[in-house]
């Protein structure tokens, strides 16, 4: 049985103000200004790109002024419904909308243009290359698209470094390299790792180093699954 320590305090919600634009400046600012409703949104780009982030930021400002957003991922179940007092409707994945979900997604293009519900959808591919029917890749590519990078490795490390100082981290540009060099540069991956050497460096009250990195990999890889004890809860 292993122990790890409890997460201190909550993560930061994804913002406009935390979000790194750099080749995404023109998504990030139509987004944080949009008059809604306003024409169709639809984001697409590769994993990391920061269409997650964006969609939860623009949600989170549409409640802060206390509307109601609806949110749909292309693997939900159905039926979809707009609820009441909508000003927000996402549908998330769209290169995943099977034939029922694609028929779901139309019906709510209608449905949000007939109330003035706001519409902002995302995916993978670019509305002309998605394998949906064409009326619906017509609806995607109606509004404004917007095609979302990768961040550069300089902005990544930056990332990486304001999150790790977030969570009391020192990344040295050793660790820094190795991350950068043996991971996946998704972010969200690159997070969820962060999140992990936090846990294993405070539970061996270590600081993190490559050697740390690596004999966290190889701890995870022979225990398969961590089992929770009574939490540690260390200090800084």
């Amino acid at each position: 049985m292993k122990q790890i320590p409890l997460a201190i305090g909550p993560e930061p919600l994804p913002t406009f103000d935390n979000f790194v634009s750099g080749a995404n400046a023109a998504a990030s600012h139509h987004l944080q200004t949009l008059a809604l409703p306003g024409a169709p949104v639809y984001l697409w780009g590769p994993a990391g790109s920061g269409k997650t982030h964006l969609l939860r930021a623009l949600a989170a400002q549409c409640q802060a002024a206390g509307g109601v957003v609806a949110w749909f991922d292309a693997l939900d179940r159905l039926p979809w419904a707009l609820p009441g007092g909508a000003v927000l409707a996402v549908i998330d994945r769209c290169e995943l909308l099977d034939a029922d979900a694609q028929h779901a997604a139309f019906a709510l293009f209608v449905d949000a243009a007939t109330h003035g519900v706001q519409l902002v959808a995302t995916g993978r591919l670019p509305p002309v290359d998605l394998p949906l029917r064409d009326d619906l890749r017509t609806r995607l590519a109606w509004g404004h698209v917007f095609a979302l990078e990768p961040l550069a490795e300089a902005e990544t490390r930056a990332v990486l470094r304001r999150e790790a100082d977030h969570r009391g981290i020192f990344l040295s540009d050793e660790v820094m390299d190795y991350l950068l060099t043996h991971f996946d540069r998704d972010l969200s991956h690159l997070m969820r790792l962060l999140d992990r050497l936090d846990w294993f460096a405070l539970a061996k009250a270590r600081p993190v180093t490559v050697p740390l990195v690596r004999q966290m990999l190889l701890e995870e890889g022979a225990e398969g699954s961590v089992e929770l004890a009574v939490p540690l809860v260390p200090t800084r």
